[in-house]
């Protein structure tokens, strides 16, 4: 029966959870440092237009270097690099806490970015070299059903250790996870055979940085103006160094990036899926820091609570999908997942309000997590399938570069539409009111320019939306927030008949009897 070969057995468990419990590191870091910025901003008297980038630190510079990390990985050993990376995070962390000024603790995210970059393109290659191919889909079900319990119990008991200890302990957090996937590693993960060494290709590294950072700090400026010089010159530099990128990468032996790989239509479509569900994800994440802590007033450990309902129901049906991949394709899955997202947007554009009851947002975020999990897992299956084995970390961390990608962007993203429908409604709202439009930047002028200088983790002050003169901004500002949330709902529709219509409708082969 097909089933019972897709079935992982007890001696594959050890062997997922070390590598989903390094690969979660990558998401609940940075995750638990940006819900907690607040506080440790405060201690360290973070300039307000520096609190966003030492939130993305890490995450910018995971997104630069993974490319790098898996190339790198294919030569000196899979298993080597993994170790490596979780010592180094782990050292890193340790170090954070010892944190006298916020300068130092940048440098930190930054090396704390490398780390993680290790982590994040080896963690999949190793689980394909690991575990045989019938039964991978269902191991990546397991893999990112622990990953959905860690990420919905890690930002809860993170509050807990701010609220209770204070925020240097947050940085010990890290470092138990990465023991922990230390010794399971060490111990149970298999060392797969090394390829031959191979040049790293540096340019390629350098260009795609550069196009990353430089587009980054390009989109984050738009909100300011399109035509400005500090938008335009980001934007035009990110072009010159990606279409170098493209042009060098066609012509070295040893590229960083195979482009042959998007020849595959599944392939391609699949890197694109993956853009979106954590350009979705990383969005998302600002909309609970923003809109539950500005106009619902609620403190970050309530946010962080907010992951936790329906986390092992969630994990069940991630284990779930992983099974019907195996027995049908990654496409259907895709599409559902997709679907999923996309309904968490739509759910809290219809729902949000300056009075809205707490639990109403705990099924959008379950959607969120549950629709962008159940899509992720088919990703990986479709991109892992086309991995070779001497590139297996090289194919797997261009995976990890496209998620990183969309991580970055999405909270930047929100904020430029978010301003814009904030600013539509705030006008609208002051005509209404016979006030100039003079007054009413005044009014908002302070809440806005907190916003324009940060990623997505400095906020609006509340008293500014209950006290501004003459207008009601905790309206204007859901009022911009829903039709934020409606907007990026379209992505991932128009990414599930993507899929649709893009990925082939292959069937696996049966089993003969």
């Amino acid at each position: 029966m097909p089933m019972a070969r897709s079935r992982i057995d007890t001696k594959m468990v050890p062997v997922i959870l070390g590598l989903s419990i390094a690969f979660t590191v990558t998401v609940v870091d940075p995750l638990m440092l940006s819900l907690n910025l607040p506080q440790m901003s405060r201690d360290l008297q973070v300039p307000s237009q520096l609190i966003g980038f030492l939130s993305g630190a890490a995450t910018l510079v995971m997104a630069a270097a993974v490319l790098a990390v898996g190339s790198l990985a294919d030569s000196f050993g899979l298993k080597r690099l993994l170790m490596l990376g979780l010592v180094a995070v782990t050292v890193v962390n340790l170090l954070s806490t010892l944190s006298p000024g916020y300068r130092y603790l940048l440098a930190m995210r930054f090396l704390d970015g490398l780390g993680l970059a290790a982590l994040l393109g080896v963690s999949f290659a190793l689980l394909k070299m690991s575990v045989p191919e019938e039964k991978r889909p269902a191991a990546i079900g397991v893999f990112m059903a622990t990953e959905m319990v860690l990420c919905g119990v890690t930002p809860a008991v993170a509050g807990w250790v701010v609220d209770t200890v204070g925020w240097r302990w947050l940085f010990l957090v890290t470092p138990l996870l990465c023991l922990l996937s230390l010794w399971l590693t060490a111990r149970y993960v298999p060392d797969p055979p090394g390829g031959q060494r191979r040049r790293l290709d540096v340019a390629g590294v350098t260009l795609v940085g550069v196009a990353l950072l430089a587009l980054v700090i390009g989109v984050a400026a738009a909100q300011n103006g399109i035509s400005r010089p500090e938008t335009l010159l980001p934007l035009a530099l990110s072009l010159i160094a990606f279409v170098l990128f493209v042009f060098h990468e066609r012509r070295t032996p040893e590229p960083v990036l195979e482009l042959g790989l998007f020849r595959s239509r599944a392939f391609s479509v699949a890197l694109a899926a993956n853009l979106t569900l954590n350009f979705i994800v990383g969005g998302f994440g600002f909309v609970l820091g923003q809109f539950g802590g500005v106009v619902l007033s609620l403190p970050p450990q309530t946010i962080g609570l907010l992951f936790l309902p329906g986390t092992l129901l969630i994990a069940g049906a991630v284990v779930l999908a992983g099974v019907l991949i195996g027995k049908y394709t990654p496409r259907p899955v895709m599409i559902s997942g997709l679907l999923v997202m996309a309904a968490s947007g739509l759910l809290l554009a219809g729902t949000a309000s300056p009075e809205m009851a707490v639990w109403l947002l705990v099924p959008a975020t379950w959607l969120c997590n549950l629709g962008s999990l159940v899509t992720s897992s088919s990703v990986s299956e479709t991109v892992l399938a086309h991995a070779p084995p001497e590139k297996s970390g090289t194919v797997a961390s261009v995976q990890q570069a496209f998620g990183m990608t969309g991580y970055a962007f999405g909270p930047t993203v929100y904020l430029l539409l978010f301003n814009v429908f904030f600013q539509r409604e705030w006008l609208n709202d002051a005509e209404s009111r016979g006030l100039s439009v003079t007054e009413a930047e005044n009014a908002v002028d302070a809440a806005r320019s907190g916003m324009a200088v940060s990623t997505g983790s400095s906020g609006y002050d509340p008293n500014l939306l209950r006290h501004a003169s003459g207008l009601k901004l905790d309206v204007d500002f859901t009022e911009g927030l829903r039709l934020t949330m409606l907007t990026v709902s379209l992505l991932p529709l128009l990414m599930a008949v993507a899929v649709y219509l893009l990925v082939p409708r292959r069937r696996k082969p049966r089993a003969q009897a």
